[in-house]
């Protein structure tokens, strides 16, 4: 990210090497001027002349010195060239390796950085930089943090040189605004960068919206120093915009500086006045959305270290500079600030631990008047920098990135999060499975939530979700009993489909109650009952004004009279479980019938037993028509246990 380096680092000289070389003096001062890019090529050229054996020590330093020219170009791939050449040469001072573990880092060699890490803080062992390069290059080598945001390189905005930091025009997602250093820009090429100094451009969509391609702004903004980095007052009358002042023989001076817009145009630029500090960097202005403060990164005194990120009152500028303190601020650089609304503030960072270079921070102010801080992830960051988001509608907008980039361009990329698809759905059916469509179904959520709809003529429903939410579902219809089932959808950021259907039990018709077992000629309930016996309390506390007969039935062998005695011990043995369970007595009754009502086959049945049509009795005279195999089923079909609604207005008057 080359242009970042001349719009935002504060261009403090290095130590300057003692060399006899008019050319090492040289390419001293152009790096103490913050010109990295001609200070590297000079660089390079020294390096390739120390070749003698005693010079193994100089050829070290500059290799050191290079490395650095190529990181703040951000063009890591060289720099971690360069520093491994330092170490290589034994140049004494360690943050060679720290050095060589971030230009990794940033690369994208995550278990290449993991060892430098390691190797530094053997030496360091309590360096905060490290230990935090060392969480974020274990979470890029173990390919944590992925997330469902869709990451686009946005062409159209693209050019074969550095285009970064857009912006929307407030209230409009139809304007976009960015910064460029295309060869159609105002002014000369930068020592800094070697490419065209930057200039605002924007782009706007046509009546299709469709974006048309980006131009200049027009008006007297733009000049032949460096300009961008934008920000909107509310109404988007005033643009708020980073300058890099130039002066022969001196440091780049960056600042703030204001434009009015009349018409479409932006008029001359006006310096910002925010301190006395005439030596810090103060750049990357954000505007709130109430229109009342004013973000933006500098090194100035006061700070963690590197570049913060700090806020003043835009109408009361004397005494109302605060910086945002530990839990934003870093040793390291924090920067691009962006406001989304009073609580949520995303900005580029790397001080926290991240995947390489910057990356992309939510921050959400907590009640207690700290901030938490998200890495956004990936695919929104990568091993480069990624910087200079802004939102348009929901969670979609525009941000900027060098990845995929060996000269350190950066690029603009479109992003958006799609809406998680998480669906709950299912059948409303009677006993028989046959679909009710007359069915009413509700859900309710703890989060609030409450939903309902009308079952279609398939049985069917579907109901969309939110994540991690406690609902309970109701399912009615008329001439059935309701029923109830609760979940909780799951908490991971993925679509999902919930499947649950509803059997609803007829108040007309007598309804088996599968799966009550019995030990063998007695009345006493087997253990593997007990699931359906509690399904059985669940529906009658669901339908609390129902009665009900609880009726069991025997095969054709026995007698009459012991079938009749046993089926009544039977759905006494059932009754009694549900007065356990809390179920009124009152509400219900007994009733043992032997062998006295076979089975009549439903459709369910016929389905399940293709040799019996629906409508067949199981009499005894049926069954003995039958073969044994066929013979042993239907004495398993008429030994049952059901139950018939009695009434539905219990304790209703």
């Amino acid at each position: 990210m080359r242009t970042l380096t001349a719009l935002t680092i504060s261009l403090t000289a290095l130590l300057s090497i003692s060399c006899g070389g008019a050319k090492l003096s040289t390419a001293n001062e152009q790096m103490a001027r913050g010109e990295y890019y001609d200070a590297a090529r000079t660089y390079r050229k020294i390096y390739n002349k120390l070749t003698k054996k005693e010079e193994r020590a100089k050829r070290g330093e500059v290799a050191f010195l290079m490395a650095q020219c190529h990181e703040r170009l951000r063009q890591f791939q060289r720099a971690a060239a360069a520093y491994q050449n330092a170490i290589r040469y034994e140049y004494p001072d360690t943050s060679a390796y720290l050095g060589l573990a971030q230009a990794l880092h940033s690369s994208g060699q995550y278990a290449q950085a993991v060892k430098a890490y390691e190797d530094y803080l053997a030496m360091r062992p309590d360096d905060p930089t490290a230990l935090n390069g060392l969480i974020g290059a274990r979470m890029g080598a173990n390919r944590s943090g992925a997330t469902r945001y869709i990451v686009r390189k946005s062409e159209l905005f693209n050019s074969p040189r550095s285009d970064y930091a857009p912006m929307f025009l407030p209230g409009s997602t139809d304007r976009l605004y960015f910064t460029t250093t295309r060869e159609k820009v105002n002014g000369p090429r930068s020592e800094i960068t070697g490419t065209k100094k930057g200039d605002v451009w924007t782009a706007q969509k046509d009546e299709n919206g469709v974006w048309q391609r980006p131009e200049a702004v027009e008006g007297e903004l733009n000049t032949d120093v460096e300009e961008g980095i934008v920000s909107f007052s509310p109404d988007g009358t005033t643009m708020y915009l980073t300058r890099a002042r130039r002066e022969p023989n001196a440091s780049t001076t960056v600042e703030i500086f204001t434009s009015q817009r009349s018409d479409a145009k932006w008029s001359a630029p006006t310096k910002f006045e925010i301190t006395a500090d005439t030596i810090s960097a103060v750049g990357h202005p954000a505007v709130s959305p109430d229109g009342e403060w004013l973000y933006f990164s500098s090194d100035m005194p006061g700070g963690s270290g590197g570049h913060d990120l700090w806020r003043v009152r835009i109408k009361e500028r004397l005494g109302t500079l605060e910086n945002l303190g530990e839990w934003i601020n870093t040793p390291g650089d924090e920067m691009f600030p962006y406001v989304r609304t009073d609580s949520v503030l995303y900005f580029a960072s790397d001080g926290h631990p991240g995947y390489g270079g910057l990356d992309l921070f939510r921050a959400t102010l907590k009640p207690s008047g700290g901030w938490e801080v998200v890495n956004m992830g990936t695919p929104m960051n990568s091993a480069a920098d990624d910087f200079g988001i802004t939102f348009g509608e929901g969670e979609s907008g525009f941000f900027s990135s060098n990845r995929n980039d060996a000269r350190g361009y950066d690029n603009i990329y479109s992003f958006e999060l799609p809406e998680l698809r998480i669906l709950i759905s299912g059948w409303v059916l009677d006993k028989d499975e046959e679909p009710i469509p007359s069915a009413v179904i509700r859900i309710i959520g703890d989060d609030g939530s409450n939903q309902k709809a009308v079952a279609r003529p398939d049985g069917s429903f579907s109901f969309p979700l939110n994540r991690g939410v406690r609902y309970v579902m109701l399912a009615g219809a008329r001439g059935y009993l309701n029923a109830r089932q609760e979940f909780v959808s799951d908490t991971a950021e993925e679509d999902a489909e919930y499947g649950v259907d509803f059997i609803l039990a007829s108040i007309t018709k007598p309804v088996v109650i599968d799966n009550i077992f019995y030990d063998y000629d007695r009345a006493t309930l087997r253990p593997e009952s007990k699931e359906a016996l509690d399904e059985m309390v669940q529906v009658l506390n669901d339908n609390p004004n129902v009665t009900i007969e609880m009726a069991s039935h025997t095969d054709r062998h026995g007698s009459d009279a012991y079938n009749i005695d046993l089926s009544a011990r039977r759905a006494r043995s059932v009754i009694d479980y549900l007065i356990e369970h809390g179920i009124a007595p009152e509400r219900l009754q007994s009733q043992g019938y032997g062998e006295s009502r076979p089975k009549t086959i439903t459709k369910k049945l016929a389905r399940e037993y293709p040799q019996f049509k629906e409508g067949d009795v199981l009499t005894e005279q049926y069954i003995e028509q039958l073969s044994p195999e066929d013979q042993a089923i239907a004495d398993q079909i008429n030994r049952r246990t059901e139950f018939q609604v009695l009434s539905i207005e219990y304790n209703m008057y």
